[in-house]
């Protein structure tokens, strides 16, 4: 194993970048790139790392560049023998197959409000390696002793959220806070910039109350309808473990499946 290559996906993970790993996974006969060789492709399309160059190493650019956007990979088969029909322009003379494995960015979240389903998430997110911050206007909420696991603890005005904590690194934003009013500020300041997912925690009377006073303020409708509400995915959640359980899974979801899912329906009744 190359260890340049093992050190730049640590690297890419831990800045929260995904990447797609190229890696011979079987040869037969003469090939440039041998069993185990492996390239990765960062999300800018540089890359590091080898699977034998050439026509070959160009082929998998492509695959890699394909699943940066669809993030989804596979395994291919290649032919380098350029005298049979399909065959690469090699006179290598092998066959080759190269795993092609798409690395998501691991999620990393930022919570408002530092009550009771905030700290039950708390408790999950570090079991999965996601990392989180939690930021709420009463310091007595956001303690080491209630999220211990927590890169930041921010104590903060609701309106003044993002000039304090800048969203553009967080992948999630959970809106969990005690107070609708406060709710509502920081909804729209993410509708306005959040550039990730975003949940309100919320009954339905309070959702409908926060969005019409959302429309009040001239958010558009579209940024409007980015927002999941209630938050988690369907299990009949109610208490506040139950809750953080389906809030994870909403972004284990959102992991494996990419952008398809950024504004799922169906999800669990009466959280609020």
């Amino acid at each position: 194993m190359d260890r340049r290559l093992t050190k730049e996906a640590l690297r890419l993970m831990e800045h929260h970048q995904s990447f797609v790993r190229a890696t011979v996974v079987r040869t037969v006969g003469s090939v440039p790139g041998k069993l185990g060789a492996s390239m990765l492709m960062r999300e800018d399309g540089t890359t590091v790392g080898t699977v034998g160059g050439a026509a070959l190493e160009e082929r998998v650019k492509a695959l890699a560049r394909t699943a940066l956007e669809t993030h989804e990979g596979g395994l291919h088969h290649y032919d380098l023998r350029n005298w049979q029909e399909g065959g690469l322009p090699s006179l290598c003379g092998g066959e080759v197959d190269i795993a092609v494995e798409y690395v998501a960015s691991r999620p990393r979240v930022l919570l408002w409000g530092g009550g009771h389903v905030a700290e039950a998430v708390g408790r999950l997110l570090p079991t999965l390696e996601y990392d989180f911050a939690v930021a709420d206007d009463r310091a007595e909420w956001v303690g080491v002793d209630r999220f211990p696991g927590a890169d930041r603890r921010e104590v903060v005005e609701a309106r003044v959220l993002f000039e304090k904590v800048d969203p553009a690194p967080y992948t999630h934003l959970y809106i969990l806070g005690y107070d609708a009013g406060k709710d509502t500020d920081v909804l729209e300041l993410a509708c306005r910039a959040f550039p990730g997912r975003v949940g309100l925690i919320a009954s339905s009377s309070k959702r409908a109350h926060v969005f019409a006073e959302l429309r009040r303020r001239g958010v558009p409708e579209e940024a409007i309808a980015r927002v999941r509400s209630p938050v988690g995915i369907a299990i009949g959640a109610e208490s506040p473990a139950e809750i953080a359980v389906s809030i994870l899974a909403e972004i284990v979801r959102d992991v494996h499946e990419g952008p398809r899912h950024m504004n799922p329906h169906g999800s669990p009744p009466g959280n609020g």
